[in-house]
């Protein structure tokens, strides 16, 4: 891992954070915030808490299920680290660009080839972009009022937050079921860059293009070997997505506030997330708290809404950050050693010859 970029990455996520609690509170009298903070029922907290421990152990279950599908034997408490450590580097580097290799690092300690280590986070992050542009087709479709109310400058950075995750999600399928299709694309973007001088070796630049796709097309044969992972998987996301997109509806209830439906104030969370989610920025600070002051004024009104962004960014962001700094270290610690470390293991599977060949023909 590039230590350099991780420090840079943790300054530029602490000089977000000071800006960004320098423009909420500037004219927000520290009295009367603790007045108000002071009044928020307890237990939705800890459900806010719960919420994001369930969207962290959502992620650890998709490991756990891809992983068995190739062989290997990871306890579910170990797949639970994994998602901590990638939760942890996604959120100190601009656009969770650290998270999935932190996460195949570690799992390469732990004695699971890096090849089924980002054939894992492949099918992982495929399952979420789609989750999350679902979610986002449903608001267009269904509710386009919670749509109109993000305004202008937001809206913006929906389209480009979408546009960015429907390229990246097309993309990665292209490069799973359509390697020809996918060939001739990544050809024409490679000399398109040759021009624009920003690829200076072309054979360096083909050799790992080529190690990309073929890990792409390892995911297309896992995919079908095993047809009914990816609805699994998929379902398992949207829960883990539901949970990270209701923390704000139980800081709305913390706060004694009614009127609005769950599904109003979820529907608007998925908007919000998926318009800053492309920004580079360690863990979109700045961008989401204001983003959600913008769309959740009209849920929490402009009284109680820089309360409510700091309760629930501190629930969905702050405190897990702090939480997965700690579970982090004891990772790196644990697979530091090596009798720790854990051996990959052919499990026999329900169909051997169908199965078992994919695996062992990695």
């Amino acid at each position: 891992m590039n230590r350099k970029r991780t420090w840079l990455g943790a300054a530029l996520l602490l000089a977000l954070m000071g800006a960004t609690g320098f423009l909420l509170l500037r004219e927000q009298p520290v009295a009367r915030l603790a007045a108000v903070l002071g009044q928020v029922k307890p237990l939705y907290v800890l459900a806010g808490l719960g919420l994001m421990l369930l969207f962290i152990g959502c992620e650890a279950l998709c490991s756990r299920l891809i992983l068995s599908r190739l062989g290997h034997r990871a306890p579910y408490r170990r797949c639970l680290g994994y998602s901590f450590t990638g939760f942890y580097f996604s959120s100190i580097t601009p656009s969770s660009t650290g998270g999935q290799p932190a996460q195949i690092y570690y799992m390469s300690r732990d004695g699971i080839p890096a090849a089924h280590g980002t054939l894992n986070m492949m099918l992982i992050a495929v399952c979420y972009q789609v989750v999350v542009l679902l979610y986002a087709l449903g608001v267009v479709l269904f509710r386009f009022d919670l749509l109109a109310n993000l305004g202008g400058g937001l809206a913006l950075l929906l389209l480009f937050g979408g546009a960015v995750n429907l390229a990246l999600t097309g993309g990665m399928l292209c490069l799973m079921f359509l390697p020809g299709a996918a060939r001739a694309l990544t050809g024409w973007v490679l000399n398109l860059l040759e021009r624009l001088h920003l690829v200076r070796n072309r054979p360096a630049a083909e050799e790992k293009l080529e190690h990309q796709m073929q890990e792409y097309r390892r995911g297309a044969d896992c995919v079908k070997a095993n047809p009914g992972l990816i609805p699994i998987l998929a379902g398992v996301t949207a829960v883990q997505l539901t949970a990270l997109f209701s923390v704000p509806f139980v800081v709305y209830r913390a706060f004694g506030l009614s009127g609005y439906s769950a599904a109003d104030i979820i529907c608007t969370q998925a908007l919000v997330t998926l318009a800053v989610s492309s920004l580079p920025l360690p863990g979109a600070v700045g961008a989401s708290e204001g983003g959600f002051v913008k769309a959740m004024t009209l849920f929490f009104g402009s009284a109680l809404v820089t309360p409510a962004v700091l309760l629930s960014r501190g629930i969905s962001f702050y405190s897990f950050l702090l939480i997965s700094a700690g579970v982090t270290l004891w990772v790196h610690f644990r697979t530091s050693r090596p009798a720790q470390a854990a051996q990959p293991v052919i499990v026999t599977p329900k169909k051997p010859k169908r199965v078992r060949g994919t695996v062992t023909s990695w």
